[in-house]
């Protein structure tokens, strides 16, 4: 088959010894294929690329990965314009953790296993590759069972920033959108994860990107800081809450699919519907505490 013959679109179904798989989870509210689905990485082919060309590339340039590829299968699509293509799959393996994995497009990466998959809103054409691998694949051997011993074993925290602002005794906080993957419908910081930055960087950053505000480094302080888990045995975070004693900018909406609007509250009197650990941080910074533990 010449390239010109090949299928347009490529992906890579990318499975760990535990027979888990990588789902990308896309943004919604976008007019793209697919919009709000979990899905697996990769994208079209451009110019005079093969389909390994491509799905190398876009592999590396939404996962960071470089892993061995086979080719697996070719399915149906349907773009964001009703417009029918073909996507050819590779498979390959990869025992990493999804949490410390870069997204710049789309919301996050996790690992399913096979059990959990029909519970997901799933791509269409990606349940079919799913279902027609789990059909050919041998069963994977069981999960190990983790020994019950705190702080048996390193594991990679996830580490957030926050900005806490305050004037006249009112806090910023903005309303995270109802469809967004995490505290939809909640108000929460100003916030983001770490990329190959410092925190105080990250916060500058990201102060900027979501809402316009010019931040100076020399401005900002640490305030509080929450090291939590959403339940024992999840994913670890930590959490850098710091305050900027002063700003340029008025808050703007910025990234509409994530945050509908930012609002000032009084500290005393914050909305009913508060991310817990932001609730958590701002009651210690007005207290005087530097740290809060949550879900240990």
């Amino acid at each position: 088959m010449t390239v010109s013959e090949d299928p347009r679109g490529t992906a890579a179904l990318l499975v760990d010894s535990r027979g888990r798989y990588l789902l990308h989870l896309r943004d919604a509210n976008k007019k793209i294929c697919d919009p709000g689905t979990w899905s697996i990485p990769g994208g079209n082919r451009e110019g005079v690329e093969s389909s390994r060309e491509a799905v190398e590339r876009e592999l590396l340039e939404e996962t960071g990965l470089t892993v061995p590829l086979e080719e697996f299968t070719v399915v149906d699509c349907v773009g964001p314009d009703g417009v029918e293509g073909r996507i050819r799959v590779y498979l390959g393996s990869w025992d990493g953790d999804a949490d410390g994995l870069p997204c710049p497009e789309g919301i996050m990466f996790r690992h399913f296993d096979a059990g959990t998959i029909p519970y997901l809103t799933m791509c269409p054409w990606t349940k079919e590759v799913i279902d027609l691998h789990r059909a050919q694949a041998p069963a994977p051997p069981p999960a190990p069972v983790p020994r019950a011993r705190p702080g048996g074993r390193a594991r990679l925290n996830v580490v957030g920033v926050h900005l806490y602002l305050e004037q006249d005794g009112q806090v910023l906080l903005g309303l995270r959108h109802p469809d967004s993957a995490y505290a939809g419908s909640t108000h929460h910081f100003l916030a983001g994860h770490c990329e190959q930055e410092s925190a105080v960087a990250c916060l500058v950053r990201e102060a900027e990107e979501e809402a316009g505000l010019v931040i100076d480094p020399e401005d900002v302080e640490l305030a509080h800081v929450v090291h939590m888990v959403d339940v024992p045995g999840a994913q670890p975070r930590v959490g850098f809450v710091f305050r900027a004693r002063q700003w340029t900018g008025t808050p703007q909406v910025r990234e509409p699919d994530r945050c509908v609007s930012w609002d000032w509250w009084p500290a005393e009197a914050l909305p009913d519907r508060v991310v817990p650990y932001t609730r958590a941080a701002i009651e210690g910074i007005r207290a005087g505490r530097l740290y809060t533990e949550m879900g240990w």
